[in-house]
C-alpha cells in the first residue's frame, strides 16, 4: 500500500492548471529513489511494446517512442493522477492503421503524416472537452460496445500480422478476405521466418503463463537482436524492420493539406481516438485515485490528454492515452508523483539517441509475435465476455454484432457501428421505461410489481402503475399507451400512478399528465399520483395540473392513495 494516502487540498493559481507546480512544491525527497526506479522500471517496458505499437499503426518504429516520451511527460505536467503511464496503446494503434487503410495511404511519409494529423485533431477535441466540460461524452460508447470494438480489432490486427510470421503476402479489403488470403499463402511459406515467428510467439506467450510479472516483451526484443547478431537472419531472408535513426524528434506540424484531402476520415478517427482514450485514461485515473485514497479532476484529465496527444502529434507521433499495463507496474514499482512519468519520458529520450539504431535488425516476425500478443493479452478481453454471457446475454450480443462488424467492415467502421449501437441502445432503454403493475403484499401498505410477486393482491376496481424512469418527450407517449390499455382492459375506477420513479419531468411529460387526466375522466376513471418528488410536483405546479387534478388526489405513499380511493 502506497505510503501516499491523502493530497492537498485542490491548489490555487497557476498550479490549478498545472498540478505538477503542486506536487513538486510539496514533494518529499523520500519519494525521489521509488519514483526514479519506477519511471526506469516502466521505460524498460513500454520501449519494446511502443516498437510494436508502431508496427501495428504502419508508422516508423521511432515515431511510436516519440510518442511514448511526449506523452509521458507532457500527462506528469497536466495530469492528476500519480500513478497513470501514458503513452501509444494497442486499440488506439489499430484505429490510426484502419484510418490510414481508410484513406488509402501507402507512402510511409504519408502514413506517418497522416497518424499524426489525427492524433493532433484528437488532442484539440479533448481541449475542447475539457472547456466544455463535456467529459461525460465518453459515456456514449458503452462497456459492451468497446469489449466487442477492441475484441474485433484484436482479431484484425492478428489477421494482419500473420504475413509476418510465415513470411508471405496477404491482401483483401476486410478482415475475413485477409485470412482466407493468408490461407491461400501457406504454400508459399518461408521456413526461416516461420521458425522466427513460431519461436517468439512461445516465447512471448511462455513468459506471460510462466512469469506475468516478468518484462516478456523485452526479453522477446533483446532475444530477436541477439539472434539476428547471432544467426544472420537478414541474409537467410528473414525480413528486418530496418533503419531506424538516432536522435530526438523535431517539432511540426503536421501538413494540413493531407488531413483536408481525407478530412471526413480524419475527423471520424480523430473523434474515435478521444472517445476511446477518455474512457480508457478517465477510469483507470479514477481506479488508481481510489486504491491511494485521493481526488483527480476529471477535466483537468482531459487537459493532460488534449496535450499529451498535440504534444507526440507535432513530433509526428501516434495517439496516447492510459497504458493499463505501464500504469500497474508503475504503481507496483512505487511511483508516488508524476516525477516517475518524467523519468519514463526521459529514459525513452535517451533510448532514442543511444539505442535507437540497434532496433534496426529486429527481425519482422520477432515484430509479428510482439504486436499479437500485445493485442491478445491487451485487447481480447474473454473474462469480461463470459461474464457479460452470464449476466446480461443482451450486452453480449452487442458485444458480438461489435466483432463481427469490425472484422467485415473494418476497425474504423467498428468504431462508427459501435457509437451508433450504443445510441440506438441508449435510445431504446430510454423509450421503453419499465411500467409494472403493483399489488399489495399481504397483511403490509406495500405495493409490489406483480410479476415478481404474483401472490400479492390486486385491489378490486384500483389499477396502481408505477413508472420507472423519467417523464420526458421519449417517454410521454409509452405512459400514455399504458394507461389507456389499463382503463381498456381492466376496466378500474381508479388509476393510481406511482411517481417514485419519476427524477425528471419537462414540459412535455407535464402535459401528458394533463392528458392523461383527461384520458381518465372521459373514461369515468379516477385519476391519483403517489410519491411525487418536489421537483416534480413544482413543474406540475406551473403546468396548473395540481390544481386540475385537485390536491386531494395527490398522495404521500400508494397505500393512502388506495385508501382515499376505497374511502371516497
Amino acid at each position: 500500500m502506497s505510503t501516499v494516502e491523502s493530497a492537498p487540498p485542490a491548489a490555487p493559481g497557476i498550479a490549478r492548471f498545472l498540478p505538477i507546480v503542486g506536487w513538486l512544491r510539496d514533494y518529499d525527497r523520500s519519494w525521489l529513489r521509488a519514483d526514479v526506479i519506477a519511471g526506469v522500471t516502466v521505460a524498460a517496458l513500454i520501449v519494446p511494446k511502443n516498437l510494436g505499437y508502431a508496427g501495428i499503426a504502419g508508422v516508423p518504429l521511432q515515431n511510436g517512442l516519440y510518442a511514448a516520451a511526449a506523452g509521458a511527460i507532457l500527462y506528469a505536467i497536466f495530469g492528476t493522477c500519480r500513478q497513470i503511464s501514458m503513452g501509444p496503446s494497442s486499440g488506439l494503434a489499430a484505429v490510426a492503421a484502419s484510418a490510414v487503410a481508410t484513406a488509402g495511404l501507402t507512402a510511409p511519409g504519408d502514413v506517418a503524416t497522416f497518424v499524426a494529423g489525427i492524433t493532433l485533431i484528437s488532442g484539440l477535441l479533448f481541449l475542447l472537452l475539457a472547456i466544455l466540460r463535456m467529459g461525460w461524452i465518453s459515456q456514449f460508447l458503452s462497456r459492451a460496445v468497446v469489449t466487442g470494438f477492441l475484441f474485433g480489432a484484436a482479431i484484425d490486427v492478428v489477421i494482419g500480422e500473420l504475413a509476418k510470421i510465415t513470411g508471405t503476402d496477404t491482401s483483401g479489403t476486410n478482415s475475413f478476405q485477409e485470412f482466407r488470403s493468408w490461407l491461400g499463402s501457406l504454400g508459399e511459406t518461408h521456413l526461416p521466418t516461420l521458425a522466427v515467428g513460431v519461436v517468439s510467439l512461445v516465447v512471448v506467450f511462455g513468459i506471460r503463463h510462466v512469469a506475468p510479472r516478468a518484462p516478456g516483451a523485452l526479453v522477446l526484443v533483446i532475444g530477436g537482436l541477439i539472434g539476428s547478431y547471432l544467426f544472420d537472419f537478414g541474409d537467410k531472408g528473414v525480413a528486418l524492420v530496418g533503419d531506424v535513426p538516432s536522435g530526438l524528434p523535431s517539432f511540426d506540424v503536421p501538413s494540413p493539406s493531407l488531413l483536408l484531402d481525407h478530412g471526413g476520415t480524419a475527423v471520424v478517427a480523430a473523434v474515435a481516438l478521444m472517445l476511446i482514450g477518455f474512457s480508457q485514461t478517465a477510469g483507470d485515473a479514477r481506479a488508481f485515485a481510489a486504491k491511494h485514497r485521493y481526488q483527480i479532476d476529471v477535466d483537468q484529465e482531459s487537459v493532460a490528454q488534449a496535450a499529451a496527444n498535440i504534444g507526440s502529434g507535432v513530433v509526428h507521433g501516434m495517439p496516447v492515452s492510459t497504458s493499463l499495463s505501464a500504469s500497474s507496474l508503475n504503481d507496483r514499482a512505487g511511483a508516488k508523483t508524476g516525477l516517475a512519468s518524467i523519468t519514463s519520458g526521459v529514459t525513452v529520450l535517451l533510448a532514442l539517441l543511444f539505442l535507437a539504431p540497434l532496433f534496426s535488425q529486429l527481425p519482422k516476425p520477432v515484430l509479428g509475435a510482439l504486436i499479437i500478443e500485445a493485442v491478445v493479452m491487451g485487447m481480447m478481453n474473454l473474462p469480461e465476455m463470459r461474464r457479460m454471457y452470464r449476466v446480461k446475454r443482451f450486452d453480449f450480443w452487442v458485444a458480438i454484432v461489435a466483432i463481427l462488424g469490425t472484422l467485415a467492415l473494418g476497425v474504423l467502421a467498428g468504431v462508427i457501428l459501435g457509437i451508433g449501437l450504443s445510441l440506438l441502445w441508449l435510445i431504446a432503454v430510454a423509450t421503453h421505461p419499465q411500467m409494472p403493475t403493483l399489488g399489495r403484499e399481504p397483511g403490509t401498505q406495500v405495493f409490489r410489481d406483480v410479476i415478481e410477486n404474483p401472490d400479492d393482491e390486486q385491489i378490486p376496481g384500483v389499477a396502481v402503475v408505477r413508472l420507472d424512469g423519467g417523464l420526458f418527450f421519449a417517454t410521454a407517449d409509452a405512459l400514455e399507451d399504458r394507461i389507456r390499455t389499463v382503463i381498456q382492459s381492466e376496466g378500474p375506477r381508479c388509476v393510481v400512478l406511482d411517481c417514485e420513479g419519476i427524477n425528471f419531468l419537462d414540459s412535455q411529460g407535464s402535459a401528458t399528465i394533463d392528458d392523461l387526466l383527461v384520458l381518465c375522466r372521459q373514461a369515468d376513471v379516477t385519476l391519483r399520483l403517489a410519491r411525487v418528488k418536489p421537483g416534480v410536483r413544482a413543474v406540475l405546479d406551473r403546468e396548473g395540473v395540481t390544481e386540475r387534478l385537485g390536491v386531494d388526489h395527490i398522495h404521500g405513499n400508494v397505500h393512502r392513495a388506495v385508501e382515499a380511493q376505497l374511502d371516497g
